[in-house]
């Protein structure tokens, strides 16, 4: 059937207006419909203004259908499918639009793995969203009540995945004014290390806004200014982090995949010595995995994507450039948090900077466009697909291209990488610029 709400990562759209309390309401109760019964489902939001809103709905919409709803309050969304699989609830809920900005706020839900749905159960959710029958009364009405201390557990759950000692490490750790302000104070307190937070003060409007990882500056200068060892940067629901060295060069997610893999490898601790990586891992992580030793397989992009492949080869690490990392023998989603402990473990027992670690990756040139586009019109674009042709000819086995439209926005997305700069940067331009004339955006 056609997903008229649900997208690659569940429902987003500009809060209290494509994303209203009374489609959450409606979410609530169609996600409780179709578990059935009296299902237990965890709540949990980032920091943006309309969060509590849509969490409300949210929860009223499982009590009318005959739920309990636990609100978890502020927490990261891989906070929340961890916490689904520790308390054995049927379902958990995240309420918050990641990395996008400030007015935008999604749902996405978790099944009682912990993994996020599979297309199928989205449809039939979107199926129930009108569904107008009678609800429960009388004692079978559900309930919502608030359950603190998830933020405490997940934190100290992930200290201790560490494995080593990470005392002495001189970090600065930036949480975007996200979720990731409820775990990290007692993490990184957790893990004795010298930490400095910085953007950790929520007002409701200042989400990613010139902090996180989206904007790696921010957290490179505060490093840079501090003398300390590093930076980590969170999005706004901790799913993702990037890094930056001491002297604040950015480190992204095909960095963090070749350090793990090969801290992995060293404890014989990678099935199949094999990686999953999307279509937009530049050529130097392919490269600097291949010389380590491993197999590399790649998805389109998106976790789910990510995630399938790992399911169905029993890979334990995979991951996106953006920053999105899976460590499956730890947790079933990408998870900020974690994998910033699992690679802090994995300098502490090299014995490297993080500099010296991330020159595992020697990147190819890349350049990176996002395009206001009509992203729904790109795949029967064909004088854009000729260009991309005769680009691919030119720059043969020396470079690559990918066009992808957005999953979330509307965008498409123009990715160039060539061993010559001048040439990734003219084809990426030129690109670009046809995209935008080609599939200009109406309404």
């Amino acid at each position: 059937m056609a997903r008229a709400w649900f997208g690659t990562d569940g429902i987003r759209g500009t809060a209290n207006e494509r994303l209203s309390a009374d489609l959450a309401l409606r979410v609530g109760r169609a996600a409780t419909l179709r578990i059935g019964g009296a299902p237990t489902i965890l709540i949990g939001r980032d920091t943006r203004r309309s969060g509590p809103m849509l969490e409300d709905a949210l929860a009223a919409g499982v009590a009318s259908a005959g739920g309990r709803a636990v609100r978890l309050g502020v927490l990261p969304t891989p906070a929340v499918a961890w916490a689904v699989r520790e308390r054995g609830a049927d379902a958990g809920i995240v309420v918050s639009a990641s990395h996008n900005p400030f007015p935008d706020n999604g749902i996405k839900l978790f099944g009682p793995d912990g993994h996020k749905l599979l297309d199928a159960d989205e449809e039939a959710i979107e199926a129930l969203l009108d569904h107008a029958g009678p609800g429960p009364t009388g004692a079978d009405v559900g309930w919502s009540e608030a359950a603190p201390g998830a933020a405490a557990d997940y934190a100290a759950w992930v200290a201790a995945q560490a494995g080593t000692d990470l005392a002495g490490m001189r970090i600065v750790v930036d949480c975007a004014h996200g979720a990731a302000v409820s775990v990290a104070p007692a993490l990184f307190a957790a893990l004795d290390a010298d930490a400095e937070l910085i953007a950790c003060a929520p007002d409701g409007v200042n989400i990613n806004v010139g902090c996180g990882s989206t904007h790696l500056d921010h957290v490179a200068a505060a490093v840079r200014a501090s003398g300390a060892d590093l930076g980590i940067a969170f999005d706004g629901d901790a799913d993702r982090v990037l890094l930056c060295t001491a002297a604040g060069d950015h480190v992204d997610g095909d960095h963090i995949l070749a350090i793990l893999a090969r801290d992995l490898l060293g404890r014989g601790a990678l099935p199949g010595n094999r990686v999953v990586v999307t279509s937009m891992a530049n050529l130097g992580a392919h490269r600097a995995l291949a010389a380590l030793g491993c197999t590399v397989e790649v998805t389109d992009v998106g976790d789910r994507y990510v995630l399938e492949a790992m399911l169905r080869d029993g890979t334990v690490l995979g991951g996106e450039q953006s920053g999105h990392v899976i460590a499956l023998d730890h947790q079933t989603t990408g998870d900020g948090p974690l994998t910033a402990v699992l690679l802090l473990a994995a300098l502490a027992r090299s014995g490297q900077t993080l500099a010296e670690a991330a020159a595992l990756v020697e990147k190819y040139p890349q350049r990176l466009i996002s395009v206001r586009a009509d992203r729904d019109g790109l795949a029967a674009c064909a004088a854009v697909h000729a260009a991309v042709a005769a680009a691919e000819r030119e720059l043969g086995d020396e470079g690559r291209i990918v066009l992808r439209a957005s999953g979330t926005e509307a965008l498409v997305r123009v990715m160039v990488e060539a061993r010559d700069e001048a040439a990734c940067e003219r084809i990426a331009v030129d690109l670009a610029a046809l995209v935008e004339r080609e599939l200009p955006v109406t309404g």
